[in-house]
Order: C-alpha cells, then structure tokens, then sequence
C-alpha cells in the first residue's frame, strides 16, 4: 500500500501539471480564436470582392469555371473536361478534386475510403487508402462531405 503523504503528493504533482496545461491550452484556444476570425473576416472580403468581379465580368466568370470542370468516365477515372488555361491556380489538390467529383456522381449512396481509392484508380493499398480517408476527413470537418457512420463516407 502506497502511504498516504506520498499519494497526496502525486495529486498535487498532477493537480499543478493540469493547471499548467489548463493555462497553456486557454492561450492557445484565444490565439486560434483570434486566428479564425481574421481568416473568416478575409474569406468574407474575397467572397464580395469576388462577386462584384462576376457581375463585371460575367463572361470572363463563365469561361474560367467551364475550364476547371472534372467528369468521371466509365471506368471512374477522373478525366478533365477541358485542359485548364497555363497557370490557372486550383483551390484545391487534385486527389480532393477527384473525391468531390466521385461523390458528385455517387449521390446519396454511403461509400468507404476504399471504395473510393478503387474508383479513382488508386492502388489499394494502405498508404493510398489512409491518404484517401485523410481527405475524406478533411472534407468532413469543412462540411463538404458527411460521415454517416464508422467509416461510411457520403456526399454533403
């Protein structure tokens, strides 16, 4: 049996070890706040910057949107419908633009990150899978895509 002093000891050593963590982690949560709402505040900016560009534009608008458009052919590779201009900058990666278009087609149904590799043509093992369900997750947590259960994945 331990004694009691030095039980009581060890609540103290922890009790301080969790207060310094309380601390260090209520900073980190201001900091990451205060982050956010800079980054929202930006988004915002460039969402109405970006919409009065389109109501000037609308053509200009039209054209860039038809050169980053993705299909999915028969046997589910991801095939460009028109080759992007030289230079044109994506949002995103390309294995996360491949993943929102298979769920584009994919509707309702609730799919796995297997699934999925398999459609785009990824190798099946691990590495690819975990790199697909990294993204998978990734779009989850911007409520692009939903879980719907252990490992189920399905479109937003």
């Amino acid at each position: 049996m331990v004694p009691a002093s030095r039980s009581t000891r060890d609540i103290e050593v922890t009790t301080e070890s969790l207060q310094a963590d309380l601390s260090r982690l209520e900073l980190q949560k201001r900091a990451l706040e205060r982050e956010l709402a800079a980054v929202v505040a930006h988004l915002d900016t460039v969402r109405r910057a970006l919409g009065a560009l389109e109501v000037v534009m609308p053509a200009r608008a039209q054209a860039t949107a038809s050169e980053d458009t993705v299909r999915l052919d028969r046997t589910g590779e991801v095939r460009a419908a028109t080759q992007p201009r030289t230079g044109a900058k994506r949002a995103y990666g390309r294995l996360t633009d491949q993943i929102l278009e298979y769920f584009a087609q994919a509707g309702d149904a609730e799919v796995r990150a297997r699934d999925v590799a398999v459609a785009l043509g990824r190798a099946g093992d691990s590495g690819s899978i975990n790199a697909v369900r990294s993204t998978l997750d990734r779009l989850v947590g911007t409520s692009r895509l939903r879980r719907s259960g252990r490992g189920l994945y399905r479109a937003g």
